[in-house]
């Protein structure tokens, strides 16, 4: 992963993590890279001093922060990254409905959901919404056989 420091037009600044700079020169081709601030395309690198480990630092911890006279207190963050941590809460937020109104209204019918979308889309079967667990390859079958499926959102705590 690279993390560039990143300017627009308006010269707003913010930074964004890409798994490569072909990755970054990608979408910033397609106009997929957007001011957080503004929403311009029009994104460039700013200039930034690379990080580099000498050979005597390499596998040493890094210095232990010197510690502080007072606690701090507590700064919400402002500018660019709070913008984004916002923007990244308010997807989360519809994310999480998305998916409590599919589970809310919808018949889970586990491992037999390839099996039930077909028989919907073929008029064996009434239509209804349901979900349930298709591995990547029925998905894919239903795709190809042109009966539309869409995993469901999950976020991160999900996974824990």
């Amino acid at each position: 992963m690279i993390r560039y420091a990143l300017h627009c037009d308006r010269n707003h600044e913010f930074e964004s993590w890409f798994q490569s700079s072909s990755a970054y020169d990608s979408q910033v081709k397609r106009k997929l890279v957007t001011c957080p601030i503004c929403g311009s395309a029009k994104v460039d690198k700013a200039i930034m001093a690379p990080r580099i480990v000498g050979k005597k630092g390499r596998g040493r911890a890094a210095p232990p922060p010197e510690p502080a006279a007072a606690p701090a207190p507590e700064v919400t963050p402002s500018g660019p990254t709070s913008l984004l941590m916002a923007q990244e809460r308010e997807l989360r937020t519809k994310l999480k409905e998305l998916r409590d109104h599919i589970v809310k209204n919808a018949d889970n019918v586990g491992e037999k959901f390839a099996n039930e979308a077909r028989a919907m889309h073929y008029g064996d079967k009434e239509h209804r919404p349901i979900y349930g667990e298709a591995s990547p390859d029925e998905a894919k079958s239903l795709i190809d056989e042109g009966i539309e499926v869409s995993p469901l959102p999950t976020l991160p705590e999900d996974r824990n």
